[in-house]
Order: structure tokens, then C-alpha cells, then sequence
């Protein structure tokens, strides 16, 4: 039945429900039409949210440098490999300006104390981790506002909302991260398209794995130490996170009903930012 209300001026009218036609629709396959760009998508977080995106039926550009990983990934979810460096602008620059959903995922990491810190390994992080998702929002951005819908979702960390020694680069870097997702958010809310920050502890990636490591030596502690010690003491849940829990997290961002979720940091820590 139609409504005779008439809204209040200035006032903005409650948004329709979206119909099974439409793309972005619930049920199995509502990305399907869709388009999603994912950044570090040859494993760990990266890989999980290609495989999830597809699943749902968006066509996935699998953006990563690992080239034989990248193509292995978008073979088996039917997607597009994009061999890219990120450290690399005008690489960046050459990536699809069409993306529907984009995820920024790629992330790397080096572990040492501010005064050890090598500047060059600060600005290579700063630059994949800040700039190429700033230059990737930047190139898609006006697709989405075109058609009036986007998902922008940047895999940010609890070191976006909090900080631990040794990790300056890597803490600067999320940080960033977080204002440049909220600023997207305020300028893309006009157009319908959202952009916000999945926020993970420490999560089972190859990125992690190495991070073990590189904690136990900066620590000068057992690597076996490490896990229960250092990345899971600040957490009220006892274990890693699985990447795929991560990409379910994305996907619901990217679902029919997440219209009005924008400017916002999810945490996905078991409780360490509870504290």
C-alpha cells in the first residue's frame, strides 16, 4: 500500500527496502553485477575476502604482486588476477576504475624500536599502506558515485585504534588508514556509497606467522612464547583469528541492509580494545 505521508521538509525520506532484482538484493548470490577489487588477495585476509566476494556472485579483480599466488586465486574463484606492486604508484594507477566494492587488504610489516626504525622501511609501508589505497579510492570513486552505490572497506587493525611498541610504521600507517576511511565516508555518503574499517587483532596469516618470529627476538622471548605472551595477552579470547571470520565481516558490510553503517571502525579482536 502506498503512503499518503509526506515527509517533513528537510527532512530526508526512510530509505525503500532494496527488491530481489535488484544486484545488491539478499540471497545467496546479492553481489551478483557487482564488481570487487582486493588488494593482497593472493593469501591470508586478502585471499578469504576474494573467495567470499565471489561466492556471493561479484566478479573479483585479484590484485596482488605474487603473481603465480594471484592467478591460482582468481582461477578458482573465476575472477581477474592483477599482478601489481603497490609500492609502486604509477602500478596503482593502471589498476580497473569500475570496482563496485574496493577492499584495501595489502599490508606489510617490520618490527624494531623508533630509533632502530630503517626510514626507507617506513616510507615502503606508509606508501602501501596509505597511498595506494588513497590513489585506488581516489581512481574508483567516481564509478561508484556515478551509479550511486560503492563499498569501500579497508582492512585496517586493532593497531588502527591502538598502538604497541616496535611497530611504528606498521601503527602510523592503520592510523591513517582509519581518518582516510572516515573522510571517504563523509564525502561518499552523498552519492550512496560507504566506507568503513574491519578492525582484526592478530589474525592466522603468513604476515603473522613471520611477525612470530620477529616478536620473539624483539622481545627476547621463545618464539613458542610469543602467541600466548605478546599477541593474545591484551585479547579476552584465547586464539588467532581466522581470516575467514575477517571476510564474513566484509561481506556484511557489503550486504543489502548495511546502507546506513558508514565512518566506523568494526573491531573483530576478541575483546583486546574492550580494555
Amino acid at each position: 500500500m502506498e503512503s499518503t505521508q509526506r515527509p517533513v521538509s528537510g527532512q530526508v525520506p526512510a530509505p525503500v527496502l532494496i527488491g530481489a532484482a535488484d544486484p545488491a538484493a539478499a540471497g545467496p548470490h546479492f553481489l551478483a553485477g557487482r564488481t570487487a577489487l582486493v588488494t593482497g588477495a593472493a593469501s591470508g585476509i586478502g585471499r578469504a575476502c576474494a573467495v567470499a566476494l565471489a561466492a556471493a556472485g561479484a566478479h573479483v579483480y585479484v590484485v596482488d604482486r605474487a603473481a603465480m599466488a594471484a592467478k591460482g586465486v582468481a582461477e578458482e574463484v573465476g575472477g581477474t588476477a592483477y599482478v601489481v606492486d603497490l609500492a609502486d604508484p604509477a602500478a596503482v594507477d593502471s589498476l580497473p576504475e569500475d570496482a563496485d566494492i574496493v577492499v584495501n587488504n595489502a599490508g606489510l610489516q617490520h618490527v624494531a624500536p623508533v630509533h632502530d626504525f630503517p626510514p626507507e622501511r617506513f616510507t615502503l609501508i606508509q606508501r602501501v599502506m596509505v597511498e595506494a589505497p588513497f590513489r585506488i579510492v581516489r581512481r574508483t570513486l567516481p564509478h561508484m558515485y556515478r551509479q550511486g552505490w560503492g563499498r569501500v572497506v579497508n582492512i585496517s587493525s586493532v593497531h588502527g585504534l591502538r598502538a604497541s611498541p616496535f611497530k611504528v610504521a606498521y601503527v602510523t600507517a592503520k592510523h591513517a588508514l582509519e581518518g582516510l576511511s572516515k573522510v571517504v565516508a563523509l564525502e561518499g555518503a552523498p552519492h550512496g556509497v560507504t566506507s568503513n574499517c574491519i578492525s582484526p587483532g592478530y589474525v592466522r596469516t603468513p604476515l603473522v606467522e613471520e611477525q612470530i618470529a620477529l616478536q620473539a627476538q624483539a622481545h627476547g622471548i621463545p618464539v613458542q612464547d610469543v602467541v600466548e605472551r605478546v599477541m593474545l595477552e591484551p585479547s579476552a579470547i584465547k586464539r588467532l583469528i581466522e581470516p575467514e571470520e575477517v571476510a564474513q565481516a566484509v561481506l556484511w558490510l557489503c550486504s543489502a541492509h548495511t546502507g546506513y553503517v558508514t565512518g566506523v571502525s568494526i573491531p573483530v579482536d576478541g575483546g583486546w580494545t574492550a580494555h
